[in-house]
């Protein structure tokens, strides 16, 4: 029987203050299951990148409930939260957002030490040669290209060996080549350890390769494969 890893019960988040305030997710419910690939699509300000900042415990809903690997984030505090997204929660973004002045190995193998994570340079080793970057653990993120900073943020999403991966928009700084490569290693390491991941993008083609599509529109979930397969096989 297939497990559900992530359950969001009427999600609600307001950002901005005063005349600003936006209400961007609108009262949303979701379940995903283990060992999915979901992507999650829509236009520019939908709310797709900030429901995935949900999901990945970096913002606090206004309301409702969050519960992953039966745990209720919207329940822990912060620190709690910070240890469960280290254990459990894998992230890459669009930037990299890799630490100018450490290596490749040193940008993997210093959030497991924080962790305390035992061999945390082993892993990093491990990690970082099972993406393809054997030769450049010791470079710095300014002597690699954006593929490969991409790669090094790709190990370093993996180094705690996740049950979930989140990656928004993981090829929107990358060329259409390198973009397939990276998205290529994300899908062979999703099936490889049996992770769910969990993917925003604006492109069409990239979300198409995940077994689930969810489409977001103003705050709203607008559409979901998975729902059309359950009406189909009703039908």
């Amino acid at each position: 029987m297939t497990k559900t890893i992530v359950e969001l019960k009427d999600a609600n988040l307001t950002l901005g203050s005063a005349a600003a305030r936006v209400h961007v997710l609108k009262n949303i419910s979701l379940a995903i299951d283990a060992g999915e690939s979901v992507g999650i699509v829509g236009p520019s300000g939908s709310g797709k990148s900030t429901l995935l900042m949900v999901l990945a415990g970096l913002e606090r809903l206004d309301s409702g409930q969050i519960t992953i690997r039966e745990t209720e984030l919207h329940a822990l505090n912060e620190d709690r939260l910070a240890d469960f997204r280290g254990r459990n929660i894998g992230i890459v973004f669009q930037s990299f957002h890799l630490i100018a002045n450490m290596t490749a190995l040193e940008n993997v193998a210093v959030p497991l030490e924080l962790a305390n994570v035992t061999d945390a340079f082993a892993i990093a080793r491990r990690e970082l040669e099972a993406v393809g970057l054997g030769e450049r653990m010791s470079h710095y993120p300014g002597q690699l290209s954006g593929g490969e900073q991409q790669r090094v943020a790709i190990a370093r999403a993996l180094a705690p060996s996740p049950a979930l991966l989140i990656a928004d928009e993981p090829t929107g700084n990358l060329d259409t080549e390198t973009g397939r490569q990276i998205a290529d290693l994300l899908f062979a390491k999703q099936a490889e350890r049996g992770m769910t991941l969990l993917l925003v993008t604006h492109d069409p083609s990239l979300a198409a390769r995940c077994s689930r599509q969810i489409k977001v529109r103003s705050g709203v979930i607008e559409g979901d494969s998975a729902e059309r397969r359950r009406e189909a096989a009703l039908a």
